[in-house]
């Protein structure tokens, strides 16, 4: 009995393409209740806390995630840096709905962020980690998501409780999760 080799050809085609995929590939979803499609990536980047905070203490550590939000809203499109602090037994972070409590670093200096309402949909674009912590969505426009995608350090500051700062910086490289979900959003180099 012989196969086929059309349909043969096919399925290892189609396996081929499934194994090529990133696990970083940004996502894309309808908010049914909104209308609004909404675009992220497939994981929040993690960050850690840096060397020095994990040096001076010997307890569960805090952790923080951040991804880009891409609303749009029939052709109306907006962004936000999705936040979420998990605390630890570490360093207590402060409010981080409070003026000044994150400062992004980038390449090319440090960039306040600036808190924002966001549209209300049925399912938030990544889940939060710990009941327990914060979350907040940022200001974010194209230039902002291109210097982000462009450095080669990128960390957090979170002002804690104490006043002190808390930095995480990512366990990866995220240049490379930052481009990819700049190209599947069509934000091109123009």
């Amino acid at each position: 009995m012989r196969v086929p080799l059309i349909p043969v050809l096919l399925l290892v085609g189609w396996l081929a393409g499934c194994a090529g995929q990133s696990s970083v590939k940004p996502v894309e979803a309808l908010d049914e209740r909104t209308g609004v499609t909404v675009g992220a990536l497939k994981e929040p980047i993690e960050l850690v806390p840096s060397a020095q905070n994990a040096l001076i203490s010997h307890q569960r550590l805090s952790f923080a995630y951040l991804g880009p939000v891409e609303w749009d809203r029939s052709g109306a499109i907006s962004y936000g840096l999705w936040i979420h602090i998990a605390p630890g037994n570490d360093l207590q972070p402060g409010d981080i709905h409070a003026s000044a409590a994150l400062t992004l670093n980038l390449d090319d200096g440090p960039l306040a962020l600036s808190l924002i309402e966001v549209p209300t949909l049925g399912r938030d674009p990544y889940k939060r980690v710990a009941s327990w912590g914060q979350t907040a969505y940022f200001d974010l426009n194209v230039e902002m998501l291109r210097r982000m995608a462009a450095s080669r350090k990128l960390g957090l500051d979170v002002r804690a409780q104490d006043g002190s700062i808390i930095s995480f910086s990512p366990t990866l490289d995220t240049r490379a999760a930052l481009s990819q979900y700049l190209h599947a959003r069509g934000i091109t180099g123009d």
